[in-house]
Protein backbone atom coordinates (compact mmCIF):
# COMPACT_ATOMS: atom_id res chain seq x y z
CA UNK A 1 0.00 0.00 0.00
CA UNK A 2 1.56 3.26 -1.13
CA UNK A 3 1.24 6.12 1.36
CA UNK A 4 1.38 9.75 0.13
CA UNK A 5 4.47 11.68 1.16
CA UNK A 6 4.28 13.21 4.62
CA UNK A 7 1.26 11.29 5.91
CA UNK A 8 1.59 9.70 9.33
CA UNK A 9 1.40 5.91 9.25
CA UNK A 10 -0.50 4.45 12.21
CA UNK A 11 -1.03 0.78 12.97
CA UNK A 12 -4.48 0.30 14.50
CA UNK A 13 -4.74 -2.84 16.61
CA UNK A 14 -8.32 -3.65 17.53
CA UNK A 15 -11.54 -5.56 17.10
CA UNK A 16 -13.96 -4.69 14.31
CA UNK A 17 -17.45 -6.23 13.96
CA UNK A 18 -18.51 -8.87 14.52
CA UNK A 19 -19.39 -8.82 17.36
CA UNK A 20 -21.17 -5.47 17.28
CA UNK A 21 -19.96 -3.90 20.50
CA UNK A 22 -19.34 -0.19 20.90
CA UNK A 23 -15.54 -0.47 20.77
CA UNK A 24 -15.59 -2.58 17.60
CA UNK A 25 -17.97 -0.17 15.89
CA UNK A 26 -15.86 2.87 16.78
CA UNK A 27 -12.62 1.26 15.57
CA UNK A 28 -14.35 0.38 12.30
CA UNK A 29 -15.53 4.00 12.02
CA UNK A 30 -11.99 5.23 12.63
CA UNK A 31 -10.54 2.98 9.94
CA UNK A 32 -13.10 4.26 7.44
CA UNK A 33 -12.22 7.90 8.10
CA UNK A 34 -10.50 9.81 5.33
CA UNK A 35 -7.87 11.85 7.16
CA UNK A 36 -5.62 14.20 5.23
CA UNK A 37 -2.52 13.63 7.36
CA UNK A 38 -2.97 10.03 8.48
CA UNK A 39 -2.84 6.62 6.81
CA UNK A 40 -4.14 3.66 8.81
CA UNK A 41 -3.05 0.05 8.70
CA UNK A 42 -5.00 -2.53 10.67
CA UNK A 43 -4.37 -5.69 12.65
CA UNK A 44 -7.71 -7.13 13.68
CA UNK A 45 -7.98 -8.54 17.18
CA UNK A 46 -10.23 -11.50 16.44
CA UNK A 47 -10.35 -13.12 19.88
CA UNK A 48 -14.17 -13.10 20.07
CA UNK A 49 -16.81 -13.72 17.42
CA UNK A 50 -19.73 -13.19 19.79
CA UNK A 51 -20.40 -10.84 22.70
CA UNK A 52 -20.60 -13.70 25.22
CA UNK A 53 -17.00 -14.74 24.39
CA UNK A 54 -15.49 -11.37 25.34
CA UNK A 55 -13.28 -11.55 28.42
CA UNK A 56 -13.36 -15.35 28.62
CA UNK A 57 -10.38 -17.66 28.23
CA UNK A 58 -10.35 -20.23 25.45
CA UNK A 59 -7.41 -22.27 24.21
CA UNK A 60 -8.06 -21.16 20.62
CA UNK A 61 -7.52 -17.57 21.72
CA UNK A 62 -3.89 -18.41 22.58
CA UNK A 63 -3.21 -19.32 18.97
CA UNK A 64 -4.95 -16.14 17.80
CA UNK A 65 -2.82 -14.19 20.27
CA UNK A 66 0.47 -15.33 18.73
CA UNK A 67 -0.91 -14.83 15.23
CA UNK A 68 -1.86 -11.25 16.18
CA UNK A 69 1.62 -10.56 17.56
CA UNK A 70 3.14 -11.89 14.33
CA UNK A 71 0.89 -9.65 12.20
CA UNK A 72 1.85 -6.59 14.27
CA UNK A 73 5.55 -7.29 13.78
CA UNK A 74 5.02 -7.90 10.05
CA UNK A 75 3.17 -4.60 9.51
CA UNK A 76 5.67 -2.69 11.61
CA UNK A 77 8.59 -3.62 9.35
CA UNK A 78 6.77 -4.16 6.04
CA UNK A 79 5.26 -0.66 6.07
CA UNK A 80 7.84 1.11 8.30
CA UNK A 81 5.17 2.18 10.80
CA UNK A 82 6.34 4.13 13.83
CA UNK A 83 3.03 4.79 15.66
CA UNK A 84 0.74 2.18 17.22
CA UNK A 85 -2.87 2.75 18.31
CA UNK A 86 -4.25 0.34 20.90
CA UNK A 87 -7.49 0.08 22.94
CA UNK A 88 -6.55 -1.28 26.40
CA UNK A 89 -8.85 -3.64 28.25
CA UNK A 90 -11.25 -2.69 31.00
CA UNK A 91 -10.91 -3.81 34.63
CA UNK A 92 -10.86 -7.53 33.83
CA UNK A 93 -7.85 -9.75 34.40
CA UNK A 94 -8.10 -12.07 31.39
CA UNK A 95 -8.02 -9.23 28.82
CA UNK A 96 -5.34 -7.54 30.95
CA UNK A 97 -3.06 -10.57 30.54
CA UNK A 98 -3.72 -10.43 26.78
CA UNK A 99 -2.73 -6.76 26.69
CA UNK A 100 0.44 -7.43 28.65
CA UNK A 101 1.51 -10.13 26.20
CA UNK A 102 0.61 -8.19 23.04
CA UNK A 103 2.06 -4.87 24.18
CA UNK A 104 5.02 -6.42 25.94
CA UNK A 105 6.06 -8.21 22.75
CA UNK A 106 5.45 -5.36 20.31
CA UNK A 107 5.11 -1.91 21.85
CA UNK A 108 8.87 -1.40 22.09
CA UNK A 109 9.10 -1.69 18.29
CA UNK A 110 7.19 1.56 17.81
CA UNK A 111 8.33 5.10 18.40
CA UNK A 112 4.98 6.31 19.74
CA UNK A 113 1.95 4.72 21.40
CA UNK A 114 -1.63 5.94 21.48
CA UNK A 115 -4.06 4.38 23.95
CA UNK A 116 -7.79 4.82 23.34
CA UNK A 117 -9.74 3.82 26.45
CA UNK A 118 -12.99 2.56 24.98
CA UNK A 119 -13.28 0.55 28.19
CA UNK A 120 -12.38 2.30 31.43
CA UNK A 121 -10.69 1.26 34.65
CA UNK A 122 -7.69 -0.87 33.66
CA UNK A 123 -5.42 1.30 35.83
CA UNK A 124 -7.49 0.30 38.87
CA UNK A 125 -6.13 -3.25 38.62
CA UNK A 126 -2.49 -2.24 39.14
CA UNK A 127 -2.50 -2.19 42.99
CA UNK A 128 -3.75 -5.78 43.00
CA UNK A 129 -1.23 -7.11 40.49
CA UNK A 130 1.38 -9.44 41.96
CA UNK A 131 4.89 -8.05 42.41
CA UNK A 132 6.51 -10.22 39.67
CA UNK A 133 3.82 -9.18 37.17
CA UNK A 134 4.05 -5.47 37.92
CA UNK A 135 7.20 -5.07 35.83
CA UNK A 136 5.45 -6.46 32.75
CA UNK A 137 2.31 -4.44 33.51
CA UNK A 138 4.36 -1.23 33.56
CA UNK A 139 6.15 -2.17 30.34
CA UNK A 140 2.79 -2.70 28.65
CA UNK A 141 0.81 0.30 29.89
CA UNK A 142 2.97 3.01 31.38
CA UNK A 143 4.08 6.25 29.64
CA UNK A 144 2.09 6.25 26.39
CA UNK A 145 2.57 9.29 24.15
CA UNK A 146 -1.16 10.03 24.01
CA UNK A 147 -4.25 8.74 25.79
CA UNK A 148 -7.87 9.24 24.80
CA UNK A 149 -10.86 9.02 27.11
CA UNK A 150 -14.42 9.05 25.78
CA UNK A 151 -15.81 11.15 28.64
CA UNK A 152 -14.46 13.40 31.38
CA UNK A 153 -16.43 11.26 33.84
CA UNK A 154 -14.52 8.08 33.03
CA UNK A 155 -11.49 6.84 35.01
CA UNK A 156 -8.33 8.80 34.22
CA UNK A 157 -6.37 5.76 33.08
CA UNK A 158 -4.03 7.84 30.92
CA UNK A 159 -2.97 10.09 33.79
CA UNK A 160 -2.53 7.07 36.04
CA UNK A 161 -0.14 5.62 33.45
CA UNK A 162 1.81 8.87 33.10
CA UNK A 163 0.64 9.64 29.57
CA UNK A 164 2.44 12.58 27.92
CA UNK A 165 -0.83 14.00 26.54
CA UNK A 166 -4.42 13.29 27.50
CA UNK A 167 -7.53 13.96 25.43
CA UNK A 168 -11.28 13.61 25.83
CA UNK A 169 -12.95 12.68 22.55
CA UNK A 170 -16.66 11.76 22.69
CA UNK A 171 -17.78 8.98 20.42
CA UNK A 172 -19.78 9.81 17.33
CA UNK A 173 -21.92 7.62 15.11
CA UNK A 174 -23.45 7.75 11.66
CA UNK A 175 -26.89 9.37 11.50
CA UNK A 176 -29.55 6.84 10.52
CA UNK A 177 -32.57 9.04 11.22
CA UNK A 178 -32.77 10.52 7.67
CA UNK A 179 -33.56 7.03 6.35
CA UNK A 180 -36.65 6.90 8.59
CA UNK A 181 -37.80 10.50 9.01
CA UNK A 182 -40.38 10.41 6.21
CA UNK A 183 -42.05 7.26 7.49
CA UNK A 184 -45.32 7.61 9.35
CA UNK A 185 -45.11 7.04 13.09
CA UNK A 186 -48.03 5.75 15.14
CA UNK A 187 -50.25 7.74 17.47
CA UNK A 188 -47.87 9.43 19.96
CA UNK A 189 -50.46 9.03 22.72
CA UNK A 190 -50.70 5.22 22.44
CA UNK A 191 -49.32 2.86 25.06
CA UNK A 192 -45.70 3.87 25.66
CA UNK A 193 -43.09 1.59 24.13
CA UNK A 194 -39.91 1.26 26.23
CA UNK A 195 -36.72 0.04 24.57
CA UNK A 196 -33.47 -1.50 25.80
CA UNK A 197 -30.62 -2.27 23.34
CA UNK A 198 -27.42 -4.00 24.40
CA UNK A 199 -25.96 -7.16 25.85
CA UNK A 200 -28.47 -8.67 28.25
CA UNK A 201 -26.36 -9.08 31.37
CA UNK A 202 -26.86 -8.28 35.03
CA UNK A 203 -24.43 -5.35 35.21
CA UNK A 204 -26.18 -3.73 32.25
CA UNK A 205 -29.10 -3.35 34.65
CA UNK A 206 -31.67 -5.62 33.03
CA UNK A 207 -32.90 -7.07 36.36
CA UNK A 208 -33.23 -3.53 37.74
CA UNK A 209 -35.24 -2.59 34.66
CA UNK A 210 -37.58 -5.54 35.14
CA UNK A 211 -38.09 -4.52 38.75
CA UNK A 212 -38.96 -1.02 37.49
CA UNK A 213 -41.47 -2.57 35.10
CA UNK A 214 -43.05 -4.46 38.00
CA UNK A 215 -43.46 -1.16 39.85
CA UNK A 216 -44.93 0.48 36.75
CA UNK A 217 -47.45 -2.31 36.47
CA UNK A 218 -48.42 -1.79 40.12
CA UNK A 219 -48.95 1.89 39.28
CA UNK A 220 -51.32 0.83 36.45
CA UNK A 221 -49.14 2.38 33.74
CA UNK A 222 -49.74 1.15 30.19
CA UNK A 223 -46.43 0.23 28.54
CA UNK A 224 -44.45 -2.38 26.66
CA UNK A 225 -40.73 -3.14 26.94
CA UNK A 226 -38.70 -4.52 24.03
CA UNK A 227 -35.26 -5.92 24.84
CA UNK A 228 -32.89 -6.09 21.86
CA UNK A 229 -29.65 -7.99 22.37
CA UNK A 230 -28.12 -11.32 23.29
CA UNK A 231 -28.21 -12.86 26.74
CA UNK A 232 -24.76 -13.18 28.28
CA UNK A 233 -25.40 -16.87 29.02
CA UNK A 234 -28.18 -19.49 28.90
CA UNK A 235 -28.28 -19.53 32.72
CA UNK A 236 -28.84 -15.79 32.89
CA UNK A 237 -31.54 -16.02 30.22
CA UNK A 238 -33.39 -18.54 32.37
CA UNK A 239 -33.07 -16.24 35.39
CA UNK A 240 -34.43 -13.25 33.44
CA UNK A 241 -37.35 -15.17 32.00
CA UNK A 242 -38.23 -16.52 35.45
CA UNK A 243 -38.19 -12.97 36.78
CA UNK A 244 -40.54 -11.85 34.01
CA UNK A 245 -42.94 -14.66 34.96
CA UNK A 246 -42.67 -13.94 38.70
CA UNK A 247 -43.53 -10.28 38.08
CA UNK A 248 -46.41 -11.14 35.76
CA UNK A 249 -44.86 -9.18 32.90
CA UNK A 250 -45.26 -11.74 30.10
CA UNK A 251 -47.81 -9.60 28.27
CA UNK A 252 -45.71 -6.43 28.22
CA UNK A 253 -42.05 -7.59 27.99
CA UNK A 254 -40.61 -9.14 24.83
CA UNK A 255 -37.10 -10.28 23.90
CA UNK A 256 -36.25 -9.58 20.27
CA UNK A 257 -32.77 -11.14 20.19
CA UNK A 258 -29.82 -9.70 18.28
CA UNK A 259 -30.71 -7.22 15.55
CA UNK A 260 -28.36 -5.06 13.51
CA UNK A 261 -28.73 -2.55 10.71
CA UNK A 262 -32.25 -1.56 9.65
CA UNK A 263 -33.87 -4.17 11.89
CA UNK A 264 -32.27 -2.59 14.93
CA UNK A 265 -33.13 0.95 13.90
CA UNK A 266 -36.75 -0.05 13.33
CA UNK A 267 -36.91 -0.70 17.08
CA UNK A 268 -35.68 2.83 17.80
CA UNK A 269 -38.17 4.26 15.31
CA UNK A 270 -41.09 2.48 16.97
CA UNK A 271 -40.05 3.27 20.55
CA UNK A 272 -41.07 6.16 22.82
CA UNK A 273 -38.54 5.95 25.68
CA UNK A 274 -35.05 4.49 25.81
CA UNK A 275 -33.87 2.71 28.97
CA UNK A 276 -30.19 2.38 29.89
CA UNK A 277 -29.85 1.17 33.52
CA UNK A 278 -26.18 0.16 33.19
CA UNK A 279 -23.62 -0.16 35.95
CA UNK A 280 -21.35 -2.31 33.76
CA UNK A 281 -17.78 -2.36 35.09
CA UNK A 282 -16.18 -1.29 31.79
CA UNK A 283 -18.92 1.17 30.78
CA UNK A 284 -17.59 4.41 29.36
CA UNK A 285 -20.19 5.94 27.09
CA UNK A 286 -22.92 3.81 25.50
CA UNK A 287 -23.21 4.18 21.72
CA UNK A 288 -26.83 3.08 22.00
CA UNK A 289 -27.54 6.38 23.75
CA UNK A 290 -26.45 8.25 20.63
CA UNK A 291 -28.60 6.00 18.46
CA UNK A 292 -31.60 6.71 20.68
CA UNK A 293 -30.94 10.46 20.52
CA UNK A 294 -30.88 10.32 16.72
CA UNK A 295 -34.41 8.94 16.81
CA UNK A 296 -35.75 11.65 19.14
CA UNK A 297 -36.02 9.31 22.12
CA UNK A 298 -35.83 10.61 25.69
CA UNK A 299 -33.66 8.38 27.88
CA UNK A 300 -33.86 7.20 31.45
CA UNK A 301 -30.34 6.10 32.37
CA UNK A 302 -28.02 5.66 35.32
CA UNK A 303 -25.62 8.26 36.62
CA UNK A 304 -22.65 6.01 35.90
CA UNK A 305 -19.23 6.61 34.31
CA UNK A 306 -19.54 8.60 31.05
CA UNK A 307 -23.33 8.43 30.74
CA UNK A 308 -23.89 11.95 32.22
CA UNK A 309 -21.75 13.40 29.43
CA UNK A 310 -24.30 12.09 26.92
CA UNK A 311 -27.67 12.37 28.69
CA UNK A 312 -28.46 15.87 30.00
CA UNK A 313 -30.54 15.33 33.11
CA UNK A 314 -33.94 16.99 32.82
CA UNK A 315 -33.34 18.05 29.19
CA UNK A 316 -32.74 15.00 26.99
CA UNK A 317 -33.76 12.49 29.63
CA UNK A 318 -33.38 11.62 33.29
CA UNK A 319 -30.46 10.21 35.27
CA UNK A 320 -31.04 7.96 38.27
CA UNK A 321 -28.74 6.23 40.80
CA UNK A 322 -27.42 2.81 39.80
CA UNK A 323 -29.49 -0.21 40.86
CA UNK A 324 -32.36 2.02 41.99
CA UNK A 325 -35.42 0.43 40.42
CA UNK A 326 -37.86 2.74 42.16
CA UNK A 327 -36.12 5.89 40.95
CA UNK A 328 -36.09 4.53 37.42
CA UNK A 329 -39.75 3.57 37.64
CA UNK A 330 -40.67 7.05 38.88
CA UNK A 331 -38.95 8.76 35.94
CA UNK A 332 -40.36 6.28 33.44
CA UNK A 333 -43.84 6.88 34.86
CA UNK A 334 -43.37 10.62 34.45
CA UNK A 335 -42.55 10.21 30.76
CA UNK A 336 -45.27 7.62 30.18
CA UNK A 337 -47.81 10.08 31.59
CA UNK A 338 -46.60 13.03 29.55
CA UNK A 339 -46.27 12.43 25.76
CA UNK A 340 -45.65 16.13 25.17
CA UNK A 341 -42.63 16.09 27.46
CA UNK A 342 -41.35 12.96 25.75
CA UNK A 343 -41.46 14.75 22.42
CA UNK A 344 -39.81 17.87 23.86
CA UNK A 345 -36.96 15.88 25.40
CA UNK A 346 -36.61 13.83 22.23
CA UNK A 347 -36.21 16.98 20.12
CA UNK A 348 -33.57 18.31 22.50
CA UNK A 349 -31.69 15.00 22.40
CA UNK A 350 -31.71 15.05 18.60
CA UNK A 351 -30.28 18.59 18.62
CA UNK A 352 -27.63 17.53 21.12
CA UNK A 353 -26.62 14.59 18.94
CA UNK A 354 -26.32 16.82 15.86
CA UNK A 355 -24.19 19.32 17.80
CA UNK A 356 -21.79 17.00 19.63
CA UNK A 357 -21.98 13.35 18.67
CA UNK A 358 -21.93 13.00 14.91
CA UNK A 359 -19.36 10.86 13.15
CA UNK A 360 -17.97 14.01 11.55
CA UNK A 361 -17.35 15.58 14.96
CA UNK A 362 -15.61 12.42 16.15
CA UNK A 363 -13.37 12.24 13.07
CA UNK A 364 -12.42 15.92 13.39
CA UNK A 365 -11.37 15.44 17.01
CA UNK A 366 -9.42 12.27 16.27
CA UNK A 367 -7.54 13.92 13.42
CA UNK A 368 -6.57 16.70 15.83
CA UNK A 369 -5.15 14.11 18.24
CA UNK A 370 -3.08 12.47 15.49
CA UNK A 371 -1.90 15.86 14.20
CA UNK A 372 -0.72 16.77 17.70
CA UNK A 373 1.13 13.47 17.85
CA UNK A 374 2.92 14.29 14.61
CA UNK A 375 3.82 17.81 15.71
CA UNK A 376 5.28 16.79 19.09
CA UNK A 377 8.45 14.76 19.35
Amino acid sequence: MKVPEGRQKILVIGQTPPPYGGQAIMIENLLRANFQQVQFFHVRMAFSTDMDEIGKFKLAKVLILFKTIGQIIYHRFRHHIRVVYYPPAGPDRVPMYRDILVLGCTRWLFRKTVFHFHAGGISELYPGVSAPLRYFYRRAYFHPDASIRISEYNPEDGKAFGSKRNYVVPNGVEDYWPRFQHRARGNPDRRANLLYVGVVRESKGILVLLESCRLLKEKDRAFTLTVVGKFESPDFEQLVRRRVAEYGLQACVSFAGVHTGEQKFNHYFNADIFCFPSYFESETFGLVLLEAMQFHLPTVATRWRGIPSVVEDGKSGFLVPVQDARAMADQLALLIDDPARRREMGRYGRELYCKRFTLTAFNTSMETVFSDLTNHN
